[in-house]
């Protein structure tokens, strides 16, 4: 599963602290095949539920494998985001929760949710019963996945999954809970649809509760869940129009990722859609997303200033707002919260290298200022200092027009086949015969990080032998080539660091065929006015050179944006923590009503939920503000 530098980052620096999560282990005696699954998981289920119920820390304990047995729960136990590995840990959380199950079934409201016998992990090699639970709670409901293990004849829990999805008294807006869209007769003064929404929609005597920085695939998702959840937002985003965060990327790109993985809540792509999306497709896809919803956003905006009041609980920030006829319009308000959607990366990052002001050629820019290359440039020289995603996109596209291109690669590259992606890292799971969208996004977040890299190893390795004849050329061309940590691959590279991949759509053959150039393990000692000289003495010579070079960590445009006050008091963003848990995004940041959101489109999809619910639950006084 991958990501693009716009739907996730091409290479991020990630601040210190991420953590490089072991492996985990499954177990290694697989069921009977003569078991009846459902009736083994409903006598699990009621004993499990039975144990909460009475928070008998000795009954749930009883009920897991001792050591290797985990419980991820987002949100349902402890509005929090945890992984809870072991018996011991287990049966202490889940028995001391604030919020305990008051009821828990199997989900059987679907044939594909049955209890089944077959295999737990993700490659079919070990098996064991899994299951679709439902629950509620004092004060919501969620879904959850429970998967058992057979152990000395006994029938134990490998992993229990629970991710609360509404809040009782405060479902989603949608289906039998839709609005009527009108009111019929009776005020000669009542506005039709078109008034209520421009009104709406310019906050005419309304304050957002929510604030959201940033309309791209994050601010679209979070508004998108609150707008369901009746919580008044307000995206602003600095660009003319939404989905300009796409269309002003370089000329070629397209989303690595397929269209079965990149649905946004609520309005799937149609059946039509391509599998892979044109940058200005999706520009344009997210502006309809914005009608279709009826968000509410502000383009050509910009924020001017900010302030949070500790004794009010309540931000006050200044917008300026460049209007369709020109004007200016500054707006003052004052939300409860913040939510930081500037893309999942902050700032880009921009070296400072010696003669950097020196250079004469006609373009040195960051990959994100890179609007294409430049037709009819047959003999000009290019240089690409950077080999994730973009650097090799930019690389290709310096070819294709007719450039001598080099790309600069300082370290190594984790490198995956796009084919390699779609027929195997997401077959079975997002693809045109895999289960509903909300259905594999349980599948896949019921996973705890320790047993998903686990599998991403084996899924690595077997995307490796697919790919194995484009990466033995491409070390044979002198291009340095790594499987992530401990082999785990593109996912997990993602996850822990954010970056050090390239999807493959094309350049990796350019490159083993001589077509691109490759520097490789040599830091940039200076710009020249005509190229570059490295550490090694050697030299390039350029006519145009870019910097694809990432972004630096999405604290740091906190930094920028909010300033010193609220960005030192903010937590690490982006890696995972000793749990396996994503750090600080779409949960407390560690200052009151400021929140980041961020990732691909696949990650803002379902973290937007969480995100929401915890917004929704502080407005309804349901969860205590953090402070």
């Amino acid at each position: 599963m991958g990501a693009h530098e716009g739907d996730g980052p091409s290479a991020q620096r990630v601040e210190p602290g991420s953590v490089n999560i072991p492996l985990g282990t499954y177990p290694a005696t697989a069921g009977s095949s003569t078991v009846d699954a459902t009736k083994v998981a409903q006598d699990v289920v009621s004993k499990l539920a039975n144990a909460i119920s009475r928070k008998d820390p000795a009954a749930i304990k009883e009920l897991f494998l001792h050591d290797n047995s985990y419980w991820r729960d987002h949100l349902a136990l402890t509005w929090q985001l945890r992984t809870l590995k072991g018996s011991d840990k287990i049966s202490s959380f889940v028995a001391s929760s604030n919020t305990p199950f008051t009821k828990l079934e199997i989900d059987s409201s679907e044939p594909h949710r049955q209890p089944n016998l077959g295999p737990i992990d993700g490659l079919s090699q070990v098996n064991g019963i899994a299951t679709f639970v439902t629950f509620d709670t004092d004060i919501g409901r969620g879904q959850g996945i429970l998967k058992l293990a057979e152990e000395k004849g006994e029938w134990k829990i490998f992993s229990v999954y629970t991710n609360l999805t509404e809040l009782k008294g405060h479902e989603e807006l949608t289906g039998k809970r839709r609005t009527k869209g009108v009111q019929h007769g009776g005020d000669p003064h009542r506005k039709n649809w078109r008034e209520r929404r421009e009104a709406e929609s310019n906050l005419e005597g309304i304050e957002p509760t929510v604030l959201i920085i940033g309309a791209g695939q994050g601010g679209l998702a979070a508004a998108a869940r609150l707008k369901m959840l009746n919580v008044p937002s307000l995206m602003v985003d600095m660009n003319e129009r939404v989905g300009d965060n796409w269309r002003k990327r370089y000329h070629q790109l397209v989303l690595h990722d397929p269209v079965w993985y990149d649905h946004l809540p609520y309005i799937p792509f149609p059946p039509h859609w391509p599998v892979f999306t044109p940058k200005d497709k999706l520009g344009d896809w997210f502006e309809s997303y914005v009608k279709h919803l009826e968000l509410n956003v502000w383009t050509s905006t910009k924020l001017t200033s900010s302030s949070w009041d500790e004794s009010k609980q309540q931000w006050t920030v200044s917008v300026e707002r460049t209007l369709p006829d020109g004007s200016v319009e500054t707006r003052t308000f004052h939300p409860k919260h913040i939510i930081q959607a500037t893309g999942h990366s902050g700032k880009k990052n921009w070296p400072s290298i010696k003669g950097m002001d020196t250079f004469k050629g006609s373009r040195l820019c960051h990959s994100s200022e890179f609007s294409g290359a430049k037709p009819d440039s047959k003999g000009k020289k290019a240089i690409v200092v950077g080999c994730c995603n973009s650097g090799h996109d930019i690389a290709q596209d310096f070819y294709e027009k007719g450039y001598d291109v080099t790309i600069v690669q300082r370290s190594t590259t984790c490198v995956i086949s796009s084919e390699s992606i779609t027929d195997i890292g997401l077959k079975g799971l997002y693809d045109e015969d895999g289960p509903p969208t909300e259905d594999a996004d349980l599948i896949l977040w019921s996973f705890p990080s320790e047993l998903m890299k686990a599998d991403q190893v084996k899924v690595t390795k077997i995307q490796n032998e697919n790919d194995k004849k484009i990466l033995d050329g491409l070390r044979a061309a002198g291009f340095g080539v790594d499987m992530g940590d401990m082999e785990s691959g593109l996912l997990m590279k993602y996850y822990q660091r954010g970056g050090g991949y390239y999807i493959d759509v094309g350049a990796s053959q350019l490159i083993v065929d001589g077509k691109i150039k490759i520097k490789q393990g040599q830091e940039l000692a200076q710009i020249l006015p005509d190229g570059i000289e490295f550490a090694d003495g050697s030299k390039l010579e350029a006519d145009e050179i870019v910097f694809a070079t990432g972004y630096q960590n999405m604290r740091t445009e906190a930094r920028t944006i909010f300033g010193d006050e609220v960005a030192d008091r903010v937590g690490d963003v982006w890696g995972l923590n000793a749990e396996g848990e994503f750090r600080t995004m779409w949960q407390n940041s560690g200052h009151p009503g400021f929140w980041f959101m961020g990732g691909n489109l696949a990650i803002t999809r379902y973290y937007s939920r969480i995100l929401a619910l915890q917004i929704k639950a502080i407005e309804e006084g349901i969860l205590k503000r953090e402070s």
